[in-house]
C-alpha cells in the first residue's frame, strides 16, 4: 500500500449516500488516504478557517485536495469556490466540482471562479468508481501539489 500520509482529500458533500459510496470505492484502493467530509459551505469553511469545532489542526487538517458538491444546501458550492479561491491561503488548494450538473453555465461559472476541474456525477455505479479512482490517481499519484506543510 502506498501511504499519503502528507495528503488529504476534503469532500464538500450534503449527501451521506454519495460521501459513503465514494470511501467505499477509495477504500478498494491501493492508497492510504485521510479523507474529511463536510456537509454544508458553513462546516466547510469553519474547517478552513479553523473555527468552531474544527480549531485544532489535527482533526482539519489543511487538504491537499478540495471535492466540492456545487448543490449544497444554504450557501452553494459556487459561494465557496469563489471564497476559497479569492483567499490567499487557500487558493493554491486544487477544488474539483464533482456535481450532477451538466449545465453548461454551471461548468463555465466553475471554471470563471477557478475550479481546478469539474466533473459529471455519474449515476451508474461503474462509472462512479471509474470516476473516482481516475480523480484519486490523477490528484493523488500524478500531480505534484503544494506541500501543505508549506502554508501554516
Amino acid at each position: 500500500m502506498e501511504t499519503l500520509s502528507t495528503k488529504s482529500l476534503l469532500v464538500i458533500e450534503d449527501s451521506d449516500e454519495d460521501f459513503i459510496a465514494m470511501q467505499r470505492i477509495i477504500g478498494k484502493l491501493s492508497v492510504t488516504l485521510p479523507v474529511y467530509h463536510c456537509v454544508d459551505a458553513e462546516d466547510a469553511l469553519d474547517f478552513l478557517y479553523h473555527q468552531g469545532e474544527y480549531t485544532d489542526q489535527e482533526i482539519a487538517p489543511r487538504p491537499s485536495v478540495i471535492m466540492l458538491d456545487l448543490n449544497l444546501p444554504g450557501t452553494d458550492g459556487l459561494e465557496v469556490l469563489a471564497q476559497i479561491k479569492q483567499d490567499e491561503q487557500l487558493k493554491m488548494i486544487p477544488v474539483v466540482v464533482f456535481t450532477t450538473s451538466s449545465n453548461p453555465k454551471d461548468i463555465e461559472s466553475c471554471y470563471n471562479y477557478g475550479a481546478n476541474g469539474y466533473m459529471i456525477k455519474p449515476i451508474d455505479v461503474i462509472k462512479l468508481e471509474e470516476s473516482i479512482r481516475n480523480f484519486i490517481n490523477y490528484w493523488f499519484k500524478v500531480v505534484t501539489l503544494v506541500n501543505a506543510l508549506e502554508h501554516h
